[in-house]
């Protein structure tokens, strides 16, 4: 069944950012496969092209169109848990909330995550969605089968089995081979990670960089750019017991400070630039150190309510913490208003085509701006930096490369557009952001 919506009623979608609106031709939202398999055969026929959307968590315009418009919500659920296995299948509309917290009623859970989980599980693979890890990748490293709806309509289900050289390209396939419409996880069962969280020194935090990394299963940080100052995580497997944190502080915490307070900063920001520097040093001092345990999802992710631009870049990790240091003198010398913290995470190298870590072991550099603050100067300076060191923007992140770029930093570049000629030559899941960075 499928419920659809013609231009002109209320019919623009906007992502979470606001900075991407669409008017496409329809929208529709179908509630199971075979659904959202006559959709695309039917936008086929008439020469539309389609795009799936997900929670709009994207700030790219990697899900926009003029044509029909898949809207996930009603494509949702978790279809089977395989404890044998230790798998889970989900209809690809169903967001990383949902699955998280059905996981761990059944006492099971992802092996790593991102730091938000409001995006839709079809929606977090296709743009490379990762978190921080020693040894574990992305979400889309994760992926173990998944059902795709293919140009003409049919359905497709692959794995490293069946259809291999589909599925290396479409557990991360920016929608360019087709509808993801179900989604298969490797999962285990449900344990507890400690996380400590504390402020340090950037220059000994950059001077410790891979012991820590090395002795943390996650470590992550976040330097306030006009300060000496980060706020580190480190979050490891624990026997227990757990011991979250009290409900109070985390909402002072996570409420108040990084949310509603950190809100009014960034506001403050954009009206009166020249503040940014002092309330930067305000906000590397406002949250103090706190340890505490309880179950992955608890512990990986947090609200984001505080809305921003974001580009983030791959870097192989040897030269990583010079680009960083680089970015520090820019920002300096710019004379540049950057009130949002840069965060820098790991990841191991996989084997995925398009991964962002394809290949090399990684160390990511996110650059945020408050949503309404002035972004080009400051994203400019970013990018110019991180392609110098041969850096991958993260897929679903503002950057302005092509796909020129791209196949030079992307070994396995030409891989997917053989795939991707293969199952959509007629471009029916193509449109301009896929035309730059995939060159058709």
């Amino acid at each position: 069944m499928t419920t659809s919506a013609p231009a002109g009623q209320g019919n623009t979608w906007r992502n979470w950012a606001g900075n991407v609106r669409v008017s496409p031709t329809r929208t529709v939202a179908p509630s199971c496969t075979a659904a959202l398999s006559e959709v695309v055969r039917r936008a086929a026929e008439e020469g539309l092209r389609v795009k799936a959307v997900g929670t709009g968590h994207s700030f790219t315009t990697v899900a926009a169109t003029d044509g029909v418009l898949v809207r996930p919500e009603r494509l949702c659920g978790v279809r089977t848990i395989d404890r044998a296995a230790g798998t889970v299948s989900v209809a690809a509309g169903t967001p990383l909330k949902q699955l998280n917290q059905t996981l761990a009623r059944e006492g099971l859970s992802l092996a790593n995550m991102g730091d938000i989980m409001e995006q839709t599980v079809s929606g977090a693979v296709s743009t490379g969605t990762h978190g921080t890890g020693r040894e574990l990748a992305g979400l889309a490293a994760q992926v173990v089968a998944l059902e795709l709806v293919l140009a003409d309509g049919s359905v497709l289900r692959c794995s490293a089995e069946e259809h291999p050289e589909v599925f290396a390209a479409a557990r991360l396939g920016l929608g360019a081979l087709g509808v993801l419409s179900e989604v298969t996880f490797a999962v285990e069962p449900e344990f507890l990670l400690t996380a400590r969280e504390e402020p340090m020194p950037l220059d000994w935090v950059l001077a410790e960089f891979d012991q820590l990394a090395a002795e943390n299963e996650h470590f992550e940080f976040y330097w306030f750019p006009h300060t000496a100052s980060c706020t580190t995580k480190r979050n490891n497997r624990s026997p227990g017991p757990a011991r979250p944190l009290p409900r109070i502080r985390g909402w002072m915490d996570d409420e108040l400070l990084s949310n509603g307070a950190f809100r009014a900063i960034c506001a403050l920001g954009r009206a009166a630039p020249a503040t940014v520097p002092a309330t930067a040093r305000l906000s590397s001092r406002a949250l103090s150190s706190r340890t505490y345990t309880d179950i992955p999802y608890k512990v990986f992710t947090s609200p984001r309510r505080v809305r921003f631009l974001e580009m983030e870049y791959a870097l192989p990790r040897t030269a990583a913490l010079e680009a960083l240091r680089e970015l520090r003198t820019a920002v300096d010398r710019s004379g540049l208003p950057v009130g949002f913290p840069v965060e820098v995470r790991t990841a191991p190298g996989d084997d995925l085509p398009l991964s962002t870590a394809s290949g090399r072991d990684t160390v990511y550099l996110a650059a945020h701006l408050y949503r309404g603050t002035p972004h080009r100067r400051y994203f400019t300076l970013v990018e110019r930096i991180m392609t110098a060191y041969e850096g991958r923007p993260h897929w679903g992140k503002l950057h302005t490369r092509d796909a020129g770029y791209l196949a030079g930093v992307y070994p396995r570049f030409a891989e997917f557009l053989a795939v991707r000629d293969r199952l959509d030559p007629d471009r029916v899941f193509g449109n301009d952001y896929l035309r730059r960075v995939l060159g058709s």
